[in-house]
């Protein structure tokens, strides 16, 4: 009994809440606590907390800066020491520093060799840097002791990839990608050796530009293999795969690919110029990379392709243009592009010109019914009643009899819906994702007309606009139609055909405004060239294809021979001769 007495005398007893000395994130440059911060700035005045603000330098940065301007010591003590303090050695557990003797000229030299584990070939390090270093180099050294780097360049590291540099920055940034650097007491220079090893994916499909026909390989996450897909299809010396780095922290590395006796000389600089102007700590993927090369960053048609096929970016190649590819991304961009290029697929030259143009045909449909489809069922019921048969539209206010919505209310609850599916579709992990969203909209739509809040013709328009959006072949142009759809959903409910209308002529002129690293996006509409609007649209037989595009301004405008199927001209003359 006494025990529930002092539970309840436990439990309804005032007790003084404990003190507890919370944590408080100090200020960058600061030793004074948060409450000293708040009376500090209290007594010298608002102003004063601006005007006295600590010194904000950062060491990190200070030791970033450093590396620059680090030279190579002669004394192995001393790198090791710069390198300890560089890599937090022994706080990180990841960065490998093994120290052993070289012997040569009946003398012991001290040498060190650092790297990263996990993203370097154990295997290369050990036959081709330590064994000779350590078990072959019991060797006599022929000429100076100044001489003894160039004789271990040439007669002990066998491994194919070595640098020798003079400066500290270069050894570590060769670590941080993947290599590995070793060290020699006495000598003013390290060797940097590319022995990256890390764990990636293998070539595989590609998921988002399949193609019924024509190659079946995508690009990787691993520079050197995605530069090499492109190589093994365009096997042409003039191809040319310029190395840059972008991002001060990152270091990603990026491949600028052009073919030099093709593409405008003026092209290359510009896409050279941009890459080395972008000023970021990190960068880690060719999305990033996109939004801070292009024009115009408010824009929502892409101004730029992303492409996951190597021989996608081998034909642009070809026809001119120029290719980025990034570390870390299995998406390549490809510049310029024009509102055209947008609406091609890879498949296009794989297979028969006549079927390709019914299906751009069925592209440009597709195109229109994912943009103007709502917004044109929201001018017609609402405004333009005349343009549409009696008997259809006896039909279509019968069915929205009972709905207690508006049909642009109507349309718009269908439309964030819709989205709202495929969003939690894509999300979805493996096959539950299709599942989810084909069951949401069979249960979701039923349910809606069922329940009298949309009628059953708005199930039939969000459904054809949803399919008509996914037959666009580009997913950032699909994206930007999405979202362009429900400006026009609003145009049209306050205007009809003329706020359709007066977006449309908004949204062309804007196009037409815009560049794509100096191409009009428009082209070769707006401005009209030589290369016209069916050509662009309509392909022709791929035999009669003998120009490039002439908006690119290229130093070879020639593609193919005029006359390239030479066998038929061959057999035409013979029956000529014969007759």
């Amino acid at each position: 009994m006494s025990d529930y007495k002092n539970i309840l005398k436990f439990l309804f007893l005032f007790r003084e809440p404990e003190k507890k000395e919370e944590f408080i994130l100090k200020e960058k440059g600061s030793e004074k606590s948060g409450k000293e911060k708040k009376s500090d700035k209290k007594r010298n005045g608002f102003l004063e907390g601006f005007i006295n603000k600590p010194d904000t330098t950062d060491e990190n940065k200070k030791n970033k800066d450093s590396h620059e301007t680090k030279l190579i010591s002669k004394k192995l003590s001393d790198n090791i020491d710069y390198l300890k303090k560089a890599y937090s050695i022994p706080k990180n557990g990841d960065i490998v520093l093994r120290e052993f003797d070289i012997v040569a000229k009946d003398k012991t030299i001290p040498a060190s060799i650092i790297f990263y584990d996990g993203m370097t070939d154990r295997n290369i390090i050990d036959l081709a840097i330590l064994q000779p270093l350590m078990l072959l180099s019991n060797l006599e050294v022929k000429g100076k002791e100044d001489q003894l780097s160039e004789y271990i360049s040439k007669h002990l590291l066998v491994h194919n990839q070595t640098k020798i540099t003079q400066k500290m920055s270069k050894v570590i940034d060769e670590i941080n990608f993947g290599g590995c650097g070793v060290f020699i007491d006495g000598i003013d220079v390290a060797f940097a050796c590319d022995v990256k090893g890390w764990e990636h994916r293998g070539v595989d499909r590609p998921e988002i530009e399949s193609v019924v026909r024509g190659p079946q390989e995508g690009f990787t996450e691993t520079l050197r293999v995605n530069t090499a897909l492109v190589r093994k299809i365009l096997k042409d010396e003039d191809l040319i795969v310029e190395d840059v780095s972008v991002g001060k922290r990152s270091k990603t590395p990026c491949s600028l690919l052009y073919i030099k006796d093709i593409v405008n000389d003026s092209l290359v600089e510009e896409v050279r110029k941009r890459l080395k102007s972008i000023k970021i700590d990190y960068i880690f993927d060719t999305g990033e990379l996109e939004q801070y090369l292009e024009d115009n960053p408010f824009m929502t048609t892409p101004q730029i392709i992303a492409t996951e096929r190597p021989d996608r970016v081998a034909a642009v190649l070809t026809e001119g243009k120029v290719a980025v590819i990034m570390s870390g991304s299995p998406f390549a961009l490809v510049m310029p592009t024009t509102n055209f290029d947008l609406l091609q697929s890879p498949e296009d030259t794989y297979i028969r010109f006549p079927y390709v143009n019914l299906i751009r045909i069925v592209r440009m449909m597709a195109m229109f019914v994912s943009l103007f489809l709502p917004g044109l069922y929201v001018a017609i019921t609402n405004f333009h009643h005349e343009m549409i048969p009696t008997d259809l539209l006896l039909a279509i206010e019968a069915s929205r009899e009972k709905v207690p919505f508006p049909s642009v209310v109507e349309i718009l609850i269908m439309e964030f819906s819709f989205e709202l599916i495929l969003e939690a579709g894509i999300r979805r992990p493996g096959p539950l994702g299709p599942t989810l969203g084909i069951i949401g909209a069979l249960i979701l739509g039923q349910a809606a007309v069922a329940a009298n809040i949309v009628s059953p013709i708005l199930i039939i328009i969000v459904a054809v606009t949803g399919i008509g959006s996914f037959a666009i072949p580009n997913f950032g142009l699909g994206l930007s139609y999405r979202l362009l759809r429900f400006i026009f959903i609003f145009l049209a409910s306050m205007a009809g055909f003329l706020g359709i209308t007066f977006g449309l002529f908004i949204y062309g002129v804007w196009s037409c405004s815009v560049k794509s690293f100096g191409v009009p996006f428009m082209t070769p509409v707006g401005p009209k060239t030589s290369s016209n609007f069916l050509v662009q649209f309509m392909r022709s037989p791929i035999w009669k294809q003998e120009k490039r595009h002439d908006y690119l301004n290229v130093k070879d405008a020639n593609k193919q021979s005029k006359i390239s199927r030479q066998w038929s001209f061959d057999n035409k003359n013979k029956k000529k001769n014969k007759q």
